[in-house]
């Protein structure tokens, strides 16, 4: 995947690279126009009305504290009307970045416990993502997640809302688990995600972020996960990345967040050179971009300078993700020509 060649213009190239994003979070992608206008229709809250103020807001010490302001932001989602603000607002910020497809991380719990129906939930999140589709041309797929912080009450919720027919969202493909790993071991919720995986969805938990490998080993043998969340740790186990490689399991790779959130300590540490070394499928994510100060182009160009990839490079990590998607076949094969005609377009003398 390495190529010295750097790329005459690598950023422009990436601003028009047709992509996917496999790893980006519903609320964790409310940019600070949204949030502070979420923020300002629930004064009582302390996330900051002010755009500016947020970044301070947005300064983590550790994962602890990302989790607490993650909520605290996810607390200002409190209607049905927020719901549908937010999902349409995220879908034109990928939009603007050439995202053509992508599965979005929604924890559905977060807001069902706070009071919104469940009903108009689901209708919110469709309507968004009808009208998104047909406005910017970007086509959203929903990921439900368990909050891992929440325990057992929240993975019975989320498996229920994921499997009963008539809930379940037509753009729903895949079942997560996120929130803190330490204390909240794996292999505690395999019956979710067997029963998720009977009623048809993919598995993708997140693993390995702040813990060790064998918490990547867990969401394989015990959720039967068929991509990685992070998976930062399985750097620390060849055996694991092995196995990553041999049975094409990919790793839903985020360096940005992986910094702030002080998963890993600098972005010249990032395990993403072992990744690609060892043959894993890595793709590149944005994770919550405004939380992390990013965006899916921003990550790009971070593994392209890790990598040390030219623009062919730059458009294989892009086709990754394609490969890596839950995408229908048609579909995978339509964004892989256009990477491919905007990557030679772009060559050509």
């Amino acid at each position: 995947m390495t190529d010295q060649r750097a790329p005459r213009d690598p950023h422009a190239f990436i601003a028009g690279l047709p992509k996917a994003e496999l790893h980006v979070h519903h609320v964790g992608s409310a940019s600070p126009r949204i949030v502070s206008e979420l923020a300002a229709r629930h004064p009582d809250s302390k996330v900051p009305t002010d755009p500016e103020a947020l970044a301070d807001y947005f300064t983590f010490t550790d994962f602890a504290h990302f989790i607490e302001v993650y909520l605290s932001v996810v607390d200002l989602i409190r209607t049905p009307e927020d719901v549908r603000l937010l999902t349409y607002e995220v879908a034109r910020d990928l939009a603007r970045q050439q995202v053509r497809y992508a599965e979005l991380t929604i924890t559905p719990f977060s807001s069902t416990r706070r009071g919104i129906d469940e009903r108009a939930f689901m209708d919110a999140i469709e309507d968004a993502r009808k009208a998104a589709e047909a406005e910017f041309g970007t086509v959203l797929r929903w990921c439900f997640d368990i909050p891992g912080e929440a325990g057992l009450e929240s993975a019975e919720e989320t498996a229920r809302l994921a499997t009963d027919d008539r809930l379940r969202p037509e753009g729903l493909v895949s079942f997560g688990l996120g929130g803190p790993e330490i204390g909240v071991p794996r292999p505690q919720f395999k019956p979710f995600f067997d029963r998720a995986i009977a009623a048809g969805l993919h598995s993708v938990p997140h693993a390995g972020e702040t813990t060790g490998p064998e918490t990547v080993w867990a969401a394989l043998t015990e959720l039967r996960a068929e991509r990685i969340g992070h998976g930062t740790s399985s750097a620390q186990d060849p055996k694991l990345l092995a196995h990553l490689a041999e049975h094409r399991i990919p790793l839903e790779v985020c360096p940005t967040s992986n910094i702030a959130t002080r998963a890993v300590r600098t972005l010249d540490e990032h395990p993403i050179r072992e990744f690609a070394r060892a043959g894993v499928l890595v793709t590149i994510n944005s994770d919550d971009p405004p939380m992390f100060g990013t965006d899916l182009n921003n990550e790009y160009a971070v593994a392209a300078r890790l990598l040390g990839l030219d623009e062919r490079g730059i458009a294989e990590l892009a086709t990754n993700a394609v490969r890596a998607s839950f995408l229908d076949e048609a579909g995978k094969a339509r964004l892989t020509q256009e990477i491919d005609a905007y990557t030679e377009a772009w060559l050509a003398p």
